[in-house]
């Protein structure tokens, strides 16, 4: 499916219903004769208020302006038939079933499921398990956990090694260390076996999906919480400098024991655009938010506000971390919402959903019986257990074995349930259990989907976020084919747009040069002398930073006169600069070329040219849109919403 869709058309796509202020008979525009609410217009400008980044579209005639080309756009669509496409038809189902999913859940059961898993946040379980693999489908068998509670012994009192060099063979038993989790690292069976073993204990046998597990806790921790930090980052793949990355945070970090200020450095040196301007600081993050398990361990590992790393390496360059601050774990309110999204995605899901199947099937005045019972154990035989049973001649098809609301499922569609039980694990079971488990499957999936089929009529909130799916698809697909890949497969339209464009694609001038930079001026003006006599850059390093000491940091490349090396308002010209003092240090730099302005090579710039030549095309397509159909605003009803959003 196409997630992306979102960032698409945020625009359009997340306005959840609210209660509308204008009437819904109160038309606000028509395109090509089909009426626009009022009220719909308030409700996604409302909810999008706070989203938007460009200020143009808080402006009420300029995001009407954008809703009507939205409108327009889905007039065509359907026009063209976009909305009948197979595919088209199978995303909408799937973003349904999707959604569906948070209409048909137990909130009783949820909100115990959830305050659960805030307990379980504020703790870490450090864990070690042994596994004995079985397929899901296998049943319980009395040898497997009699060998688990020998074992349970042994994992109590012997070295957890020499178990794992003895037992552990990667296939049918594993023997592992899981280091410390949390809430939902695990699956849910695991996890309260773990939660519920205490330290040093090991527990009883459990079974999970996996097969026959015993765990022994070693350690609970307290959750190590929320912290605020910053870095200063050299990368590993930095092509504009030539100075090797561990020698440079090396260089940076001689600085900082030399007094100089972590953030002052941080915008002068650190690599990570995004935080080098705020002096390095990041939002904050928690244990296993980040993609980086040393990164994060080393910002948890610093003891104190204010004191910082060492150097050290993650998979993206070399960072010196600084902490700010460390808060606990956040209060149940503040971790509802993302405990909840998580409860809904566990294996929790099916202790809500079996909750919930019953609520529904009281709801519908479903009973569990099965009247057609003895009818189906009759008919089945031994073929049954080798795959090969098939529906007798004569089989009564249509006859009715379920009726919920208006709905009625008959004797082929509970067949088909049963006939998929052959290709389970069905040996040793009898034929009337085999019957009374594929109801019990077929019963409960049936009054699932009768009330999720009835959800857009039942439920407001659903009908009005399905519709925005459904629109949101159907533009995604048109603007696809009409304009993004129109765009990228017109090659000799996107070389006209650029050769019409092409001062919008240039290089300015850049220089290539050498950036000093201290924190003190006598050390500046001595690089001054050196700079004026030519000597190479390696000589001043080693003749401003000896002894130990990291008085002078030089960066050499190519740089526009944007770069973050070179100091603010900097004169192009070749030869030695005047010094300019900014973020508390003293900058000098050594120009040896001037790199005069050109434009910029086709395959160079050619993402952006196809964005930009895109951009081209939906505002021409608009053009015809609008000259295709025809478009009547209610300057009354445009005048009303206007002293409603105002006052």
């Amino acid at each position: 499916m196409k997630t992306y869709i979102y960032s698409t058309c945020v625009f359009f796509f997340f306005s959840f219903f609210i209660s509308a202020q204008s009437n819904n008979k109160d038309v606000l525009f028509t395109v090509d004769n089909n009426p626009v609410p009022a009220s719909e217009f308030v409700r996604v400008y409302k909810k999008n208020l706070d989203l938007v980044k460009d200020e143009s579209q808080k402006d009420i005639d300029q995001y009407l302006t954008l809703f009507i080309n939205y409108k327009l756009k889905l007039v065509e669509a359907r026009a063209l038939d976009f909305h009948k496409k197979p595919q088209y038809i199978r995303e909408l189902e799937g973003y349904k079933k999707q959604l569906a999913k948070n209409y048909l859940v137990d909130n009783e059961v949820t909100e115990a499921l959830v305050k659960e898993a805030y307990s379980r946040a504020n703790y870490d379980i450090n864990a070690k398990h042994i596994l004995f693999r079985l397929e899901p489908s296998n049943k319980d068998t009395v040898e497997v956990y009699n060998r688990l509670i020998d074992l349970r012994e042994r994992f109590k009192n012997e070295d957890f090694n020499s178990l794992q060099k003895e037992l552990h063979n990667g296939n049918t038993i594993l023997v592992e260390d899981l280091g410390y989790f949390s809430v939902f690292k695990m699956v849910y069976d695991f996890e309260n076996e773990a939660y519920k073993t205490s330290v040093g204990e090991v527990s009883m046998p459990f079974r999970t999906q996996f097969g026959y597990h015993i765990v022994k806790v070693f350690d609970k921790r307290k959750s190590r919480g929320e912290i605020t930090a910053g870095h200063i980052m050299i990368s590993n793949n930095n092509k504009e400098t030539t100075e090797d990355p561990e020698t440079r945070i090396k260089e940076i970090y001689k600085l900082l024991e030399q007094g100089q200020e972590f953030e002052s450095l941080a915008k002068q040196f650190s690599e990570d655009r995004s935080s080098a301007s705020k002096g390095g600081k990041l939002a904050p993050f928690t244990s296993g938010q980040l993609s980086s398990t040393v990164f994060e361990d080393t910002a948890f590992g610093i003891q104190e506000d204010g004191a910082i790393s060492k150097p050290f390496q993650s998979e993206y360059g070399w960072h010196i971390v600084k902490r700010y601050s460390i808060k606990p774990v956040g209060s149940f309110e503040d971790m509802r919402y993302e405990l909840e999204n998580k409860v809904s995605r566990d294996s929790r899901s099916k202790l809500i959903n079996t909750s919930m199947q019953n609520k529904l099937k009281k709801q519908y005045n479903v009973s569990n019986e099965n009247t057609a019972r003895a009818y189906f154990i009759s008919i089945l035989n031994d073929d049954f257990y080798n795959r090969k049973w098939q529906l007798p001649e004569g089989f009564s098809k249509e006859k009715t074995i379920l009726t919920i609301g208006n709905k009625n499922w008959n004797y082929k569609d509970f067949a088909s349930v049963l006939r998929s039980q052959q290709k389970g694990d069905v040996k040793g079971k009898s034929f009337e259990q085999i019957v009374d488990d594929a109801y019990e499957s077929f019963l409960n999936t049936c009054v699932l989907s009768y009330h999720e089929d009835n959800l857009e009529n039942v439920n407001e909130e659903f009908a009005q976020i399905l519709n925005e799916y459904r629109e949101g698809l159907l533009l995604f697909d048109l603007m696809e084919t009409k304009i993004w890949d129109a765009a990228k497969s017109d090659t000799l339209g996107i070389e006209s747009f650029y050769n019409k464009n092409k001062e919008n694609y240039k290089w300015k001038t850049r220089v290539e040069a050498a950036v000093a930079t201290t924190s003190k001026e006598k050390d500046i003006e001595k690089v001054r002398q050196m700079f004026k006599d030519d000597k190479p850059v390696e000589e001043i390093k080693q003749a401003l930073n000896g002894n130990g000491e990291q008085n002078v940091i030089v960066t050499s490349g190519i740089f526009a006169a944007n770069h973050q090396a070179l100091p603010t308002n900097f004169e192009f010209k070749e030869g030695v600069s005047k010094v300019y003092y900014q973020n508390n240090a003293y900058y000098l730099v050594k120009v040896s070329k001037l790199i005069p302005e050109s434009y910029k090579p086709l395959d160079e710039v050619r993402g952006v040219i196809i964005n930009d030549y895109q951009q081209e095309l939906e505002k021409n397509w608009i053009d015809n849109l609008k000259r295709k159909y025809k478009v009547t605003i209610n300057q009354q009803a445009l005048q009303n919403i206007k002293e409603q959003i105002i006052n």
